[in-house]
């Protein structure tokens, strides 16, 4: 399949790496980059099971990326966040499997509902909710019941599983948003990871065009992970606000 890459112009070949550059930095902010890579993947003219392998792969790289450094800036808790990871891996593989044999148009609904409950919360959320607070979950509950449906859905759909993750932390475990936001990116590392080897072991893979767009990820990503840990928490919250009216948007319009 990779001989479909020559075929692209150097223009196009441009776009998508400036796409996925970008997709990685506002994913490492607050979720949506799919928005951006998957449509720019769609026009360059991939079968769309091809550019949902692609985008998958580089968005990998680009969660894989901004893990890495919420890692070395101390924001995540080795222990806790690998059982966390593996669960979300676990609800991921598993319906990234069972999709394959199921009709999923009825779940074209789950994703306009979740990003419109998303922006709900975070606008009418009070400005205290931005910092840590006690949470309303239990870690067993929250581990082995919310974080496996959401990997779940990102096996199945996948626009927007950060801003999910995200809000799960703060609206459940009580997280501040900038923590809630660090700690989102492994768990949607590990969800995409696993939904990527469904798409590699059906053949859903171009791995030239997917290495070029996992560079841009890799650039978006540290980009953003260095503006993540700057970012005033307000203005995250209007960003991540914006990121699912526009998904949101996509979606009503078709």
């Amino acid at each position: 399949m990779d001989a479909l890459i020559p075929e692209l112009s150097g223009g196009m070949l441009a776009l998508l790496f400036a796409a996925a550059l970008l997709a990685g930095f506002l994913d490492t902010l607050a979720g949506g980059g799919g928005l951006i890579t998957l449509p720019a993947l769609m026009l360059a003219g991939l079968p769309p099971l091809t550019a949902l392998g692609v985008n998958k792969l580089q968005g990998s790289m680009g969660m894989a990326t901004a893990s890495w450094m919420m890692r070395r800036k101390g924001k995540l808790r080795g222990q806790a966040v690998s059982r966390l990871m593996a669960l979300a891996f676990a609800g991921s593989v598993a319906r990234s499997l069972t999709i394959q044999f199921a009709d999923p148009t009825h779940l074209r609904w789950v994703t306009p509902t979740l990003l419109a409950a998303i922006t709900a919360w975070f606008l009418l959320a009070p400005a205290m909710q931005l910092e840590a607070r006690p949470p309303r979950l239990g870690s067993g509950h929250y581990g082995y019941g919310v974080i496996p449906l959401i990997g779940a859905y990102d096996g199945a759909f996948g626009p927007g599983t950060g801003s999910f993750f995200t809000l799960a932390g703060v609206a459940l475990r009580g997280h501040g948003l900038i923590d809630g936001t660090a700690v989102a990116k492994p768990l949607n590392f590990a969800t995409n990871l696993a939904a990527l080897l469904v798409f590699i072991a059906a053949g859903h893979i171009l791995w030239g065009l997917g290495l070029l767009m996992m560079s841009g990820q890799a650039i978006g990503a540290w980009l953003g992970a260095h503006s993540l840990l700057r970012i005033n928490p307000r203005w995250l919250r209007v960003l991540v606000v914006v990121m699912s009216l526009a998904m949101l948007g996509r979606y009503l319009i078709g």
